[in-house]
């Protein structure tokens, strides 16, 4: 079942429990993906790994947003973007914790064969593509940073 196909279901539960928040933030995936799909040099359907792309940029969006919101002292605001955030992060794969994390980027870093900073996007490109979607990208490139900065690995 494909990303669009998923989200059109999940609508109709949606609209049948009368579930407004829910129903506005799936609304809101399914006009990203129309849109996806009617951009100019768009193929048939999009990719899974597209889908990551789009399901990843929205859910930054929201977070910094709340952020912007929390910042602003408007919690209704911010409880809205944080209730959508949860709806778009029930299509993303499971995010790693730190450790986790952590031990992904050794792993990269022993088969790159990185030594030290300099090598910071030899192990970024690899870690970028291998952790689509687990992890955020800033988290990815600090632990990155602090590991390739700290030379006992």
């Amino acid at each position: 079942m494909t990303l669009k196909e998923r989200v059109e279901a999940d609508i109709k539960q949606a609209m049948l429990a009368k579930d407004k928040p829910r129903l506005q933030a799936l609304r809101s995936i399914k006009s990203l993906i129309l849109l996806a799909e009617t951009e100019k040099g768009a193929g048939e359907g999009l990719t899974k790994d597209a889908e990551l792309k789009l399901l990843t940029r929205a859910a930054k969006q929201r977070r910094e947003s709340a952020e912007v919101y929390a910042q602003q002292q408007r919690a209704d605001l911010e409880q809205i973007e944080l209730g959508e955030l949860a709806v778009i992060e029930e299509y993303l794969p499971k995010q790693l914790d730190e450790g986790d994390l952590r031990a992904h980027l050794l792993d990269i870093i022993r088969r790159v064969g990185a030594t030290g900073p300099s090598d910071l996007g030899k192990v970024m490109g690899v870690a970028s593509k291998e952790l689509a979607g687990q992890a955020d990208g800033r988290a990815i490139s600090s632990a990155v940073s602090d590991l390739l900065n700290n030379t006992d690995f």
